[in-house]
């Protein structure tokens, strides 16, 4: 939180932060008790603040009623590029945000993007996927493409999941 602060003072009241307070250094996981405390305090500083948790819908929520601008769920630990390991949790946090969600760690390549905007999250951030790919400009120019493709999808509205097959073309008036 000091930093925040000075980081404000430093960059002429720029007030956008991104919170990320760690819990073990192993996982990298948050800390949402120490997290939920310290969005509090910035948000009443009037920091604008975009925060890093974990995947749970409950913790998302409380945050937003915190007054966060963001709120930014792992996909998978950070560094791994393990992808989205609970699609279910990030979309109930996005069925009841009202604020955006972005998804933060976790990502490993384009695929993983794509279906987290697909699921309708508003951005993806990463570092790791790009940074340790083979052919980093590769990957970035992959994961701009797997973005807007991903969006599109989402915007578009996917047909709906059926158990059963139907044809896709009409079979009334086909001679038997």
């Amino acid at each position: 939180m000091r930093t925040c602060r000075l980081a404000r003072e430093l960059l002429g009241g720029h007030n956008l932060v991104k919170l990320e307070v760690l819990a073990d250094q192993k996982t990298l996981f948050p800390n949402v008790i120490e997290t939920l405390k310290a969005a509090e305090v910035l948000v009443k500083e009037g920091f604008d603040v975009m925060v890093y948790t974990s995947d749970d819908p409950i913790i998302a929520r409380q945050l937003a009623e915190i007054g966060c601008i963001a709120v930014m769920p792992l996909a998978g630990l950070i560094g791994t590029g393990l992808g989205i390991c609970n699609p279910y949790n990030l979309q109930i946090i996005l069925e009841e945000a009202r604020i955006p969600v972005l998804v933060d760690a976790g990502v490993g390549t384009a695929s993983d993007a794509t279906i987290a905007m697909e699921l309708g999250c508003e951005a993806v951030l990463m570092n790791s996927a790009i940074a340790h790919a083979q052919q980093p400009i590769m990957m970035a120019e992959a994961m701009k493409h797997a973005i807007v493709a991903g969006r599109l999808a989402y915007l578009a509205g996917r047909m709906p999941k059926k158990l059963y097959a139907s044809a896709s073309s009409p079979l009334d008036g086909l001679i038997k």
